[in-house]
């Protein structure tokens, strides 16, 4: 792993440049009943109200942005439970390339509906008996397409943190910053920009208690593989970090923590009901997280990052009951 080059800060600069007049600037919201419950100030940046709802654009459009001639007209393949596969097919689109998804045969029927309107050929397999990896290398060896995984991809990464760039360039330094784990791609890029724009600030991944690997390997100092976890968030179900993910953030994150199913539906419901947001349950990691965390929080400012808002509805409506 010592041979691995790792992106920097000024990666995620740069990143930020590509994508300006692209990605939308999300807003950061706030919430004074959610301020009095947990007795802090709490910012949300809502990359819910990113395009195709979800951060994941932003790391996608910076990959594709430098692919060069050869690899344009060939085009992407990329293999996603659903918000990677929407933001390569719309990045895609956007730069004018083809694009191949691997998606599960069981991912929420929105995200497959959106990422074929965006253009995108959908290939199809079984979550739980089939490997998504081996599926995406294959399509890109004989079809001489670029391969852009969704999150253990220096781009990508870089990409994905200009979300939290932008947070700590709106709202200033912080106390505590929580950010939804599931590869990695999000926190280590997060990390990168909390690192160098606030570098105080405690910084905690969050991930699925039914989907613990980040958690496992940040303790035990080593990348732990697990079987896909069955849990409501979607967008977490990765069996294990990257290569490139998972020494950022042993290096800057401070603590991995969990959340139950429960929990998150909780947060979905307050979302909606308190802050008109439609959170889907991925989203809702870091938000579930502060409450559990409240007493440590007490008089802190402190950062959510919300990762995106693609929920079929009738699943959303059925779990707030």
């Amino acid at each position: 792993m010592t041979d691995l080059v790792l992106p920097t800060y000024e990666d995620v600069q740069a990143a930020a440049g590509r994508i300006a007049g692209h990605a939308h600037k999300t807003p950061v919201i706030t919430s004074r009943t959610f301020d009095e419950e947990v007795g802090a100030q709490v910012f949300f940046k809502c990359e819910n109200l990113q395009r195709m709802g979800a951060f994941k654009f932003r790391g996608a459009f910076n990959a594709l942005s430098r692919f060069d001639e050869r690899q344009r007209k060939a085009g992407v393949v990329a293999f996603s439970s659903g918000n990677h596969a929407q933001a390569i097919a719309l990045s895609a689109r956007i730069l004018g390339m083809p694009a191949t998804i691997v998606m599960p045969q069981d991912a929420p029927e929105a995200k497959v509906a959106a990422t074929r309107g965006y253009g995108a050929q959908v290939v199809t397999y079984d979550r739980y008996t089939e490997d998504r990896e081996a599926i995406g290398r294959d399509l890109a060896q004989r079809h001489g397409l670029t391969l852009i995984p969704p999150y253990d991809h220096a781009d990508v990464i870089a990409g994905q943190g200009t979300a939290a760039n932008e947070l700590f360039e709106e709202v200033g330094p912080l106390d505590a910053f929580f950010v939804c784990l599931g590869g990695g791609g999000l926190l280590s890029g997060s990390a990168l920009a909390t690192r160098a724009l606030s570098p105080g600030c405690k910084l905690y991944g969050v991930e699925p208690e039914a989907g613990n690997d980040g958690q496992r390997s940040f303790r035990s100092g080593a990348i732990v593989h697990i079987d896909t976890p069955k849990t409501i968030a979607d967008g977490a179900q990765t069996q294990h970090l990257g290569q490139l993910t998972f020494p950022i953030i042993r290096r800057d994150v401070d603590d991995i923590l969990t959340v139950s199913d429960a929990e998150l539906v909780e947060a979905m419901r307050f979302a909606a009901t308190r802050m008109k947001l439609v959170i889907e349950p991925t989203g809702c990691l870091g938000f579930a997280a502060v409450r559990n965390m409240k007493e440590s929080l007490r008089g802190k400012r402190v950062g959510v990052l919300v990762s995106g808002g693609n929920v079929d509805l009738a699943a959303f409506c059925r779990l707030l009951g």
